[in-house]
């Protein structure tokens, strides 16, 4: 039978031909296929058409492969570009035979840098182990000490590139670290980059290209079914030495070699079945000491991996890390200065980073590890066995329980699978973090690494962020609940009893900002109230302008309500510019506001500044506007100016504090009523649904004598392959299909949108009746309110609370860095 290739030509001839008088054209607009030794005669069909974008299609030569216990493993030759400059290859003089009494028996071992490994996996992640798959690691007897994961779904390759250019950017330096007992210059072995990519169909063409250019994946090879069984996970191992600059998509030499695993999903089955493949099937090959999660688009800082692992190492009780998560501003900082949703994002992360997580990491429990740039103990989040139902349960268990409960593949009626359970495992980091700290019989904790970042990028868009706080608040609010409520969980761990009191404390404080978060709505109301009628007080005009601005406050908040239950975002865009500029305007009035009422107490003081005296300052003290109100918000903005001078972090404060303050309304108004609204979206972000998936006529064959086999398209010139899809990155607008990456969202079910109805009346009604009780029950004067001051200084408390904890977090870190430092170097002479 002849060989026929796949690239539209037309199949060579059975006998030779006579030579014709004139050599056929080139066709195609790329140079044309090369010409054969003996020239053929013109066809008599017409010649195929040229390819689109003047890429020549790509020819394969159909090869028969052995199935090893009825799996698909091939190991495919790489281009030559890649290959002919490896520098531990050269190190290489001459390979002694040993006598065959001191070799194990096994697989023989391929050449890591010559050949990629593919493997058409057909079984579902957990059952990886069982059904006998293995991965190189295993094979080469490597020990694996950390293991890293890029999950993507269809990015280009610039946010790939940005992403994988800084983890081997870090790899090269754990190589660097000569004096180390666990790197030195080959500790790439002990490092492996696990690419897991979400759908076949869905793959970026030019992030596809990409990893055909550094070697890790070949596209003829892919087979789709094996032994009547549909592929689920195409799994490319290669080590290459190359990346491509994020910038130019220009090779870059790197002389560490890097260890790469790529897991192509068959199907689109969402970032947390990615992370599913990550732990559940190579992990359990592998066993890493520690598990680094990274999104595509992320990029470690210099030596943020190091840094991170360096936690672990140091301290054995720590179960995850993560690092700080830093907006990208762009070049010059342009992303800040000209978008104020930038830059309020990037306030907001820079006081998480410095108030929130070093808080949360003094009591030794961080709510939520972001899933983008965060660290885990495999041995920490590894399931037990119970000893009652002789089933997995533990951190790992909970975490993917999301999974089955958002694919309705949950049958056990044990179980409870409701619209609560569904938005709860929206932020299932969350989850993993707290069945971390209470797991079974451990005594786990978590900790955050200031020197380790990384830099992401945010929505610069309403809608965008509209959609994503979306899930974020939805999904924070039902973890935290799930949290709090299973507080006692901590106690069946062996945690001392004085972290055991810690934690009890730190849950406390959550369930407070849980409480607080609740009537946020009604709360922000409220301080625009009283500070409006105490200013009309004093001012006739601020009478009549309180009074319109109090109309337009409430009929924004109808005016979201309705926005929120009967469309979608994009389709009222311009309807979400008005109310944040609007919103933000009300902002304005109400500083406004307090520096009136901060003026009227001093002046009302009489104080005077040539006669400023003990008594003077006194009567400033005892004026009630002044000390409630100027005071309250001084000690709270005035405690976030303090501890980022102390973190050496004051920029911020500048360049994005201002932004912050005027878009207060839009984060509480407009965000929360949107989520709340939408309780019933229990869907991740803003990807897509499964792209319909291509035919692939392939079938395996039985031979005569029984043996399994299966045909796969092989290159017929590794090198020509590696130069078209080095042309694709450099183009990638001509190669884009251009299909439409938004679906349309199923029908809303009967049951969520009841349990939506009764949640947003809960929430409206009980921020009404504080409204009510408030302003009818209580006096409308700022001075004489007690609701309005116990806001205040709650607020207040709550920031002095986060200082404490932050300058605790800031002076054991000074200690106990210089600590284990001790500590390390008196193990190392010892040993």
């Amino acid at each position: 039978m002849s060989e026929q290739g796949q690239g539209g030509g037309y199949p060579l001839p059975l006998l030779p031909l006579p030579p014709p008088l004139l050599p056929p054209p080139p066709i195609g607009g790329g140079g044309g296929y090369p010409l054969p030794l003996l020239p053929l005669p013109p066809p008599l069909l017409p010649p195929p058409p040229p390819p689109i974008g003047g890429i020549q299609p790509r020819r394969y030569t159909q090869k028969k492969i052995e199935l090893s216990d009825g799996h698909f493993v091939y190991d495919c030759p790489v281009p030559t570009g890649l290959t002919t400059k490896v520098p531990f290859r050269e190190k290489v003089v001459y390979d002694c035979p040993v006598p065959t009494g001191l070799t194990t028996e096994g697989p023989k071992r391929a050449n890591e840098f010559d050949e990629a490994r593919y493997t058409a996996c057909t079984c579902d992640p957990d059952d990886f182990e069982r059904e006998k798959y293995t991965l190189r690691q295993k094979t080469y007897k490597r020990d694996t000490e950390i293991f890293i994961v890029i999950t993507m779904y269809d990015e280009d390759a610039k946010l790939f590139a940005r992403t994988f250019h800084g983890v081997v950017e870090n790899i090269r330096e754990l190589c660097k670290r000569d004096r180390s007992d666990t790197w030195k210059e080959d500790g790439w072995k002990k490092v492996v980059v696990c690419i897991v990519s979400d759908g076949f169909e869905e793959i970026n063409i030019s992030t596809k290209a990409y990893l055909s250019a550094i070697g890790v994946y070949q596209e003829g090879v892919v087979k789709k079914e094996v032994n009547n069984k549909p592929v689920t996970a195409h799994i490319f191992e290669y080590t290459t030495h190359f990346c491509l600059d994020p910038e130019n998509m220009k090779p870059v030499e790197v002389y560490t070699p890097i260890q790469v695993l790529f897991c192509l999903k068959e199907e689109n089955t969402k970032k947390i079945n990615s992370h599913r493949w990550f732990f559940n099937a190579f992990g359990k090959i592998l066993k890493p000491n520690v598990c680094i999660l990274l999104d595509a688009g992320t990029k470690p800082g210099e030596k943020s991996i190091y840094h991170l692992w360096k936690a672990f190492d140091n301290n054995s009780s720590i179960g995850g890390a993560c690092g700080e998560i830093v907006a990208m501003k762009g070049k010059y900082g342009k992303n800040i200065l000209f978008n104020p949703l930038v830059a309020a994002q990037n306030f907001e992360y820079k006081m998480s980073n410095i108030l929130d997580k070093p808080l949360e990491s003094v009591f030794g429990y961080i709510t939520v590890l972001p899933g983008a740039f965060s660290a885990y103990r495999y041995k920490a989040i590894a399931n037990q066995i119970d000893p009652e139902t002789n089933e997995e349960v533990g951190p790992l268990a909970s975490y993917f329980l999301g999974e089955k409960l958002h694919n309705q593949k949950l049958n056990d009626q044990k179980i409870k699978t409701g619209l609560f359970e569904a938005n709860m495992y929206l932020a299932e980091d969350r989850i993993l973090c707290f069945e971390l700290i209470s797991k079974r019989d451990e005594s786990w904790l978590l900790r955050y690494v200031k020197s380790a970042s990384a830099e992401t990028d945010v929505p610069d868009k309403i809608i965008d962020l509209i959609k994503q706080r979306r899930r974020w608040l939805n999904g924070t609010f039902f973890a935290s609940l799930y949290a709090i409520s299973h507080t006692f969980n901590i106690y069946r761990s062996k945690h001392s009893i004085s972290r055991k009191i810690l934690l009890s404390i730190e849950m406390f404080y959550q369930t407070y900002n849980l409480i607080f978060s609740w009537f946020a709505l009604g709360n922000l109301y409220l301080i625009f109230y009283i500070l409006g009628n105490s200013v009309a007080q004093y001012a006739n005009w601020e009478l009549i302008l309180y009074s319109g601005l109090k109309f337009i406050y409430i009929a924004l908040i109808v005016f979201q309500v309705a926005l929120a239950m009967g469309n979608k975002p994009g389709s009222t865009k311009l309807a979400y510019i008005f109310s944040t500029l609007f919103f933000a305007s009300i902002m304005i009035h109400m500083l406004v506001a307090t520096g009136w009422i901060t003026y009227i107490s001093i002046k009302d003081s009489q104080v005077k500044i040539d006669g400023l005296n003990l008594k003077s300052v006194q009567n400033i003290l005892s004026d009630f506007n002044f000390r409630n109100i100027v005071l309250s918000l001084l000690s709270t903005y005035g405690l976030y100016l303090i501890i980022s001078v102390l973190s050496f972090e004051p920029y911020h404060m500048i360049s994005s504090f201002p932004q912050y303050m005027l878009l207060v309304p839009f984060y509480v108004n407009v965000l929360n009523i949107y989520a709340f609204c939408n309780i019933h979206d229990v869907s991740w972000g803003t990807k897509g649904e499964p792209k319909k998936k291509k035919v692939h006529d392939e079938k395996e064959k039985v031979d005569t004598k029984g043996d399994q086999s299966a045909t796969v398209d092989v290159p017929e010139d590794a090198d020509e392959e590696y130069e078209k899809v080095q042309s694709i990155l450099m183009d990638p607008k001509t190669h884009d299909l251009g299909e439409l990456k938004e679906r349309q969202e199923e029908a809303q079910k009967e049951s969520n949108a009841k349990f939506r109805t009764y949640l947003v009346s809960s929430w409206i009604f009980s921020n009404m009746l504080l409204i009510f009780l408030i302003t009818n029950l209580t006096s409308t004067s700022s001075s004489n309110n007690i609701y309005f001051i116990f806001i205040l200084w709650s607020v207040a408390i709550l920031a002095a609370i986060r200082f404490i904890g932050s300058c605790i977090y800031l002076i054991l870190r000074l200690f106990t860095e210089k600590i284990f430092d001790k500590f390390n170097k008196a193990r190392k002479d010892v040993i």
